[in-house]
């Protein structure tokens, strides 16, 4: 029989995936697959490396949201744990299960996952940390680990926005200047993001053209604008319409960015939150295999 490991985080979300352990075992013995579980600790999870090594499965899994699969992600990277990964969101926010659709069709997706078909995807990389979604500065960069987690289980995605609108006061355009596979750009902002998956803060389809394996990760970034214009750009991001093109946003695919300010900006690495700019980002190309 197959032998998978999962990784679960028991308080993503509403804290209701432990709960349904006992369906994981049920549905993954039907397909003819042990599942052995990793409970994540607050404290750090670095144990995993060795768990995975003498267990030796034939793939891993991980239930939690974005924050959880961020942590995999950086675990199977340091022990170079180079096996296929499934992703069951189960989190506040899933923006790349949902990015893959794997939650749309949960008995299909285990289906996939028995049949062993995977497909290898980009990280970023930024110093010793990997990202799968999404690098990000600026204003609201660091909500998601601001939020309490009891409000989060309680409210859901809304303790961010309301957390968000806590920030409105704060709003301020601040001097960025990036450099993308050597070419320069330079521009006043007040929030940019460097994503690896069109589907970011749980908005669908930002921009055009976004891709997991295409070897390059996408800059959006929005100038010094008018309020109604920055309304109608917000507007079409929360109804899952692309803004590329649209004036004053830019994008830009690169392999590598420096990206610097004039002042202290904070980053946020998949809703983790990052060093201070600058920040020198790098593309490690269809690093991670992902059953989908």
């Amino acid at each position: 029989m197959k032998k998978l490991v999962l990784f679960y985080n028991p308080v993503s979300g509403h804290a209701a995936f432990k709960n349904k352990l006992d369906w994981v075992v049920e549905a993954f013995q039907r397909r003819g697959i042990v599942v052995m579980f990793y409970r994540t600790r607050k404290e750090g999870n670095e144990a995993f490396i060795p768990f995975v090594q003498e267990v030796n499965p034939d793939g891993l899994l991980v239930a939690g949201g974005d924050g959880t699969v961020h942590e995999i992600v950086n675990l199977m990277m340091k022990g170079n744990l180079d096996l296929p990964l499934g992703i069951i969101g189960s989190g506040t926010s899933n923006d790349f299960a949902t990015y893959l659709g794997v939650n749309e069709n949960l008995e299909e997706y285990l289906d996939v996952i028995a049949s062993g078909r995977s497909r290898r995807v980009d990280l970023g990389r930024v110093g010793d940390t990997y990202f799968i979604n999404v690098a990000s500065g600026g204003m609201m960069a660091c909500i998601a680990h601001e939020v309490d987690a009891r409000f989060k289980n309680a409210l859901g995605k809304m303790a961010y926005y309301l957390k968000g609108i806590g920030e409105l006061p704060k709003f301020r355009y601040f001097p960025l200047k990036i450099e993308a596979d050597g070419v320069t750009y330079s521009l006043e902002t007040f929030l940019f993001v460097v994503i690896n998956s069109p589907v970011v803060g749980s908005m669908k389809n930002v921009a055009e053209g976004v891709e997991v394996d295409d070897g390059k990760l996408d800059l959006l970034t929005i100038g010094r604008t008018g309020l109604s214009k920055l309304m109608s750009i917000s507007a079409d991001l929360v109804s899952g319409k692309s803004v590329s093109g649209r004036e004053g946003v830019l994008h830009i695919q690169a392999k590598h960015f420096r990206i610097e300010s004039g002042i202290d900006v904070e980053s946020d690495i998949d809703g983790e939150c990052g060093p201070m700019l600058p920040l020198e980002i790098d593309t490690v190309p269809k690093a991670v295999a992902i059953y989908c």
